[in-house]
């Protein structure tokens, strides 16, 4: 029996129409709706392509690079595989685990929406009879949002990679797609640090000066209680730390008790500070902490998902062929995001 898959004629214009992925395009002409019932109803548009011309991309059993090139139509599918494995590695980042939310636009300047609610409208008042409703304005913001282009070169040639097994080319390629998530995670902290242009950086609290109680220079559990009382009436449900606050946390007497270890040990978690996920990162400043209410703090703004270029890794000139992406990102409620400075 023949599948209508097996018939989609492939080309390098798939990958340039304007708001559409290479595979939005694929499913335009093969939609997987058609496959209900079949063997194919698991895999979208790209993976019965890749079922077409018996392209293995992982496990043990995996194709090599050049099985791609066995026919043009095949080679076209290649810049898709490279996407996707990059894509990957993006997404084993913290990123989408600091984001409110993600908006995709087409541009590198973006203005975002605000809602800066007063202490009067932050009250939690009955409404009588006959009396008007409070109210709560959104607005657009001031400044421009600025999006930026991070990415990397791949620089290979085709010969040194042809022969190389699928699966283990795509390790290669998720680390690209890590590198370039860190360079966007960077963007992102600095944005909550010091606001994204409209006026909105975040609250900063050092040890030692009030509210927050403890020592300058060392970390202590009532001094992240303090700092966990400030974002009423938002939660502290995520701390960003470098690896030395991570140590420094860790060592407190109270996340270290015997039933802390035990979870530890028996399921890899972490006790967190007021149930907060302690995530870490390098991109975060040295001696700074940064709370935030993950589901009002930022906004990520992509203006691109991962782009390649099509042309040369089809035509096999691997030398120098960029993948990047385009992100920014902005402040949503200033105030569910506030950062604790260790001091000295």
């Amino acid at each position: 029996m023949a599948f209508p898959y097996e018939s989609v004629r492939l080309e390098k214009g798939m990958y340039n129409h304007q708001g559409k992925s290479f595979t939005e395009v694929l499913e335009q002409l093969d939609p997987s709706e058609q496959y209900q019932g079949t063997a194919a109803e698991h895999l979208d548009a790209y993976q019965r392509q890749l079922k077409r011309f018996d392209i293995k991309v992982k496990g043990a059993g995996s194709d090599v690079v050049a099985k791609f090139f066995a026919t043009w139509d095949s080679a076209v599918l290649f810049p898709e595989y490279v996407a996707r494995a990059v894509r990957q590695g993006m997404e084993e980042d913290i990123l989408p685990q600091i984001s409110a939310a993600v908006t995709r636009f087409d541009g590198m300047d973006y203005r975002s929406v605000a809602s800066v609610p007063t202490d009067d409208e932050k009250a939690l008042k009955r409404v009588e009879e006959g009396s008007l409703i409070p109210t709560t304005e959104v607005h657009i913001q001031e400044n421009q949002v600025k999006l930026h282009k991070r990415g990397r070169m791949l620089v290979s040639s085709y010969e040194a990679i042809k022969f190389q097994r699928l699966d283990l080319f795509s390790v290669m390629l998720r680390q690209i797609g890590a590198y370039i998530n860190r360079m966007h995670l960077e963007d992102a902290i600095d944005v909550i640090i010091n606001g994204d242009g409209n006026n909105n950086a975040a609250t900063a609290y050092t040890i030692g000066t009030s509210p927050i109680s403890g020592t300058a220079g060392t970390i202590s559990y009532g001094a992240l209680v303090d700092f966990w009382g400030q974002f009423d009436p938002y939660t502290l449900n995520t701390i960003l730390v470098n690896g030395e606050s991570m140590s420094d946390i860790l060592k407190l007497t109270e996340m270290k008790d015997a039933a802390a270890g035990l979870n530890f040990q028996g399921t890899g978690k972490l006790v967190t500070p007021m149930g907060a996920a302690l995530l870490r990162s390098s991109a975060v400043p040295s001696g700074k902490l940064i709370g935030l209410d993950k589901n009002y703090a930022l906004e990520m703004i992509q203006g691109s998902d991962i782009v390649v270029e099509y042309d040369k890794l089809i035509d096999r000139q691997l030398e120098r062929a960029a993948i990047t992406s385009i992100s920014g990102f902005a402040k949503l409620f200033k105030e569910a995001s506030c950062v604790l400075n260790v001091g000295s």
